[in-house]
């Protein structure tokens, strides 16, 4: 074996070299996953072709369901991508093998409007996005240790920001894209960002610390005493966190299903229903450094604000937000037409809920995880946004009857899963005070290859 280098060390107190690197991968490849992913239930429903070249859509609650399924086996593949990383490859030679894949997905889906290319496509995206999940946001980690890791809560804040960055102006433009050009380039457009991202992570090889695959150590580790006790503290948490996102990712369906219901001129402009999902981004680059250099300093006056109450009150927080929505819902089920603008604070609320949650969760996650088993702890995590996303599709397949309607129509859909939420949030605050942390971090920098 080639004996490992040491390239910047992680004991500087500056910020790693590879970073700006990471971070504009990140940028692009979100733009490239949320761009596809905004105009998803609307291609479905208003776009799809058949064989012959017919339109052939799906209806509301059948899209609704597939829209879910595919973001839950987005997420169950990273625990492939962990694997690789962490056992076999790396992780660098992990995300660059696994961006080619997901670049071939967008490629078909921008080939192909059937059923066939919506299947090929999003198999290939789930697999690509997925894989490199657990790899990407371990890597970011990998570049800190000991003597900079006051840097780690930050730049993981600077790579949620960018997340949303890239999110922002994909789900504005490619909506755009669908309406004006069809779905052809609305497709085609992720997918050269998709290829600019691979490039320019490529670009940052001799800048990154890498931390080489731990092969049978990897097993050993994750098959040890301390190794199943780590996977079985963090799965209990993560039962929790899935039910948040049950509800989270319904803004990309749902919440989009009732866009097209509700009046949406604003100042005379007239919003696409899939448009509005980018108040999401937007918000959270708006409430990231709020949260950070304000609240959180607030209300660390009052309670302690360690990972696991950050989490607890985004539950809680989480509850507003469907409680809102099911409120605009039971408006229209009476017959009226709300403004989108009523959207709005739901939406605040939920990204409030995100911001200290999902950000949370991904630091917590990465300190939480022995040395070794970095993206193996990511893609555990990443499981609990599939199984969440798997629930809501199993829901919506149940609901819809033979004829298209829907056993749960209307509002009740959505004070179902406020309730659900609120039930979740009080177990977890009982399930919380029971959990030991243990703080892993890597303690020096290495390099291979």
């Amino acid at each position: 074996m080639k004996k490992p280098y040491l390239t910047a060390p992680v004991h500087s107190a500056e910020i790693p070299a590879g970073i700006p690197f990471i971070i504009g991968n990140e940028l692009a490849e979100r733009f490239s996953y949320y761009g596809m992913r905004a105009i998803l239930v609307v291609f479905m429903t208003q776009y799809l072709m058949d064989a012959d070249g017919k339109l052939a859509p799906m209806t509301s609650n059948e899209a609704t369901a597939y829209f879910h399924l595919f973001v839950s086996i987005t997420y169950f593949t990273p625990f492939l991508g962990a694997l690789l990383a962490d056992g076999l490859l790396g992780k660098y030679r992990t995300i660059i093998s696994l961006s080619i894949v997901y670049c071939l997905g967008h490629f078909c889906l921008a080939l192909d409007d059937t059923r066939t290319g919506l299947l090929v496509g999003q198999s290939l995206i789930a697999l690509g996005a997925g894989g490199i999940k657990p790899c990407v946001s371990a890597h970011l980690g990998d570049q800190f240790g000991t003597g900079n890791q006051h840097w780690l809560g930050k730049v993981f804040s600077w790579f949620y920001l960018t997340i949303n960055v890239g999110a922002f102006v994909a789900m504005l433009l490619v909506p755009w894209l669908l309406k004006t050009y069809g779905a052809s380039i609305a497709f085609l457009l992720p997918g050269v960002l998709m290829l600019l991202a691979t490039v320019i992570f490529r670009s940052g090889r001799y800048r990154f610390v890498h931390i080489p695959a731990a092969g049978m150590g990897f097993v050993r580790e994750a098959l040890s005493g301390e190794g199943l006790r780590c996977l079985g503290r963090l799965s209990g948490i993560y039962l929790f966190i899935a039910v948040f996102w049950a509800l989270f990712d319904q803004n990309g369906s749902s919440w989009v299903l009732q866009a097209q219901h509700m009046d949406r001129r604003v100042f005379g402009i007239e919003i696409l229903p899939s448009q509005i999902q980018a108040a999401n981004p937007l918000l959270i680059v708006l409430l990231t450094p709020l949260f950070y250099r304000r609240l959180y300093p607030a209300l660390g006056r009052y309670l302690h604000l360690g990972y696991l109450n950050k989490i607890a009150i985004g539950l809680f927080v989480a509850v507003l937000s469907f409680v809102l929505i099911a409120g605009i819902q039971m408006r229209i089920d009476a017959g009226l037409q709300p403004n989108i603008c009523w959207q709005l604070p739901a939406y605040l609320l939920l990204t409030s809920a995100e911001v200290m949650v999902s950000i949370t969760c991904l630091e917590f996650s990465y300190t939480q995880a022995p040395r070794t088993m970095k993206s193996l702890v990511m893609s555990l995590y990443m499981a609990a946004v599939a199984l969440g996303n798997l629930f809501t599709s199993a829901v919506n397949f149940f609901i819809e009857n033979p004829d298209g309607s829907s056993r749960l129509a209307g509002a009740g859909y959505f004070w179902f899963f406020a309730a659900l939420m609120l039930v979740t949030a009080v177990g977890f605050v009982w399930h919380s005070r029971r959990y030991q942390e243990r703080t892993y971090l890597q303690e020096e920098a290495q390099d291979i290859r």
